[in-house]
């Protein structure tokens, strides 16, 4: 029976050149901790690049239906969401030029409040390689509703009231002037011209004094144009000008013009509210522009207590004999007058 074998003794299995190579090879501490490190950041890699390869992957398997799923149509009673004359484009060589395209509707009613622009091949137009369908990055669509209350600068004589400054459509203000008859900007420079007092008034006391300087002063930028009106009685005749102004008078045979105006102010007073009561039955006539606009700058009339103002460049009436250039003096009871 042979006796037991020793590591150390001679022969003995690490004394063979192959264990011996085994036993070279084994990885180092420090190799282990190394590849371990790698293996963690090539992990941390790839879950850096998951997202990613998850959004081409989708992207590329976008389907035809997925695309008319996400179709979004118009609101019950509303025209076609897309309206223009280039909903259809012809595609040449992978490129199409898209003219103007219009929204009829805002997008604050669908969930996400946005809207894409998805382009597709008409069906049975083509019938080579599939070609994909595209979609812009969503976006928000606002309608035009807040111009539609904006003021104008200058208004114009016909614009509804609401237009001038510290006016608001709807709006208390708004509501007694319509009460009142007064709905256009016109109608407001009449009777501020004619009786400032019961215009203000109207407006009640909500209407201070400091919004009422701006609302007359937004007004009176308003154009006057090139139209006069013609109050006839047996021993007058008065020419206006759009607001009321007196522009002409002739009183028993005599003429006035409107520097002369105050020396008949109590006959002329009376005359005026009497045309501003038949404003709609007076004869209508067309001559030179009588634009203050420029001369008065919008400044209320008794910052010009010491300078007349001019509210005439021009006037030639075409059925009367006369041509006046007149002048108004800012205290004269018929001009601007707070």
């Amino acid at each position: 029976m042979a006796g037991k074998r020793f590591l150390d003794e001679p022969g003995s299995e690490l004394d063979r050149p192959g264990d011996q190579k085994r036993m070279r090879r084994r990885p180092s501490f420090a190799s282990v901790i190394g590849e371990a490190v790698m293996v963690n950041s090539l992990k941390n890699f790839c879950l850096a690049l998951e997202p990613m390869l998850r959004r081409v992957v989708n992207e590329e398997m976008e389907t035809n239906e997925e695309f008319n799923r996400n179709i979004v149509k118009e609101r019950t009673g509303k025209r076609p969401l897309l309206a223009g004359d280039c909903l259809t484009v012809n595609l040449r060589d992978g490129c199409a030029a898209i003219g103007d395209i219009e929204f009829t509707d805002n997008s604050s009613w669908i969930r996400s409040r946005k809207f894409r622009l998805g382009v597709r091949v008409v069906p049975e137009s083509y019938q080579g390689v599939r070609i994909r369908e595209a979609i812009t990055e969503a976006f928000v669509v606002k309608d035009h509703r807040g111009e539609l209350y904006k003021k104008h600068h200058p208004p114009a004589l016909q614009d509804e009231v609401w237009r001038l400054e510290k006016i608001g459509k709807d709006g208390a203000f708004h509501k007694k002037l319509a009460a009142a008859r007064i709905n256009t900007v016109q109608d407001f420079l009449k009777l501020s011209v004619v009786d400032p007092r019961n215009l203000k008034g109207i407006l009640g006391p909500g209407m201070s004094e400091k919004m009422w300087e701006v609302a007359i002063k937004h007004a009176r930028t308003c154009d006057l144009g090139s139209k006069h009106f013609v109050f006839r009685r047996p021993n007058c005749t008065i020419t206006f000008n759009p607001i009321c102004q007196i522009v002409h008078a002739v009183i028993d045979g005599n003429s006035y013009s409107t520097e002369e105006i105050p020396c008949i102010t109590i006959y002329a007073e009376n005359m005026v509210r009497q045309a501003y009561v038949e404003w709609d039955s007076l004869e209508e006539i067309v001559g030179i522009s009588s634009d203050t606009r420029l001369l008065t700058q919008g400044e209320p009339a008794d910052q010009y207590s010491d300078h007349p103002q001019s509210i005439v460049k021009s006037f030639q009436p075409t059925d009367h004999a006369y041509v006046e250039m007149g002048n108004l003096p800012s205290n004269s009871r018929f001009g601007y007058s707070n």
